[in-house]
């Protein structure tokens, strides 16, 4: 007479299993939390890809010069008593030394939502570009910073209308 085994797992083995799981999936989670909490926040960095372009296009759609007095910029606040408006803004280098915390409109209002962001833009009219040089060619640099994090968008205006 033959003694049948059996077949299947028993206590001890199912609580092994399931320690050993755990133990494994515990570090796997922990390996994404640590990478997660350290990457950078797409949203922001789409924020302030969105904040650069906008402020590029508006300096090089405007005209290469202008005579006239440029206007005196400085680090200033958006929604502040002296808001930081670009309505008078006339030519490309009117905007060189242009700051602001928080992100306005050409009136200087702020836009809701982006107040932790903040703008400069650098206008360097003696730039060469190739064989172009300084009084045809300007290039532009705009800096977006949200906290310690900061985008930059290099551009360049030619004198072609002239």
């Amino acid at each position: 007479m033959s003694i049948r085994r059996a077949s299947g797992f028993t206590l001890i083995e199912m609580v092994i299993a399931i320690v050993i799981i755990g133990v494994g999936l515990a570090g796997t989670l922990l390996a994404f939390s640590t990478a997660v909490k350290s990457s950078s926040d797409p949203l922001i960095h789409k924020q302030m890809l969105a904040v650069a372009e906008e402020m590029m296009e508006e300096v090089l759609l405007k005209p290469f010069a202008v005579n006239g007095v440029a206007p005196v910029n400085s680090l200033k606040s958006c929604g502040g008593a002296t808001p930081p408006s670009r309505a008078a803004f006339d030519d490309v280098s009117d905007y060189n030394g242009f700051a602001t915390t928080g992100i306005c409109d050409i009136d200087g209002a702020a836009v809701a939502g982006l107040a932790g962001y903040g703008i400069t833009v650098a206008v360097d009219a003696a730039a060469s570009l190739g064989t172009l040089t300084g009084g045809t060619v300007k290039k532009v640099t705009i800096v977006v910073t949200h906290g310690a994090e900061s985008i930059s968008l290099v551009g360049w205006r030619t004198n072609y209308a002239s």
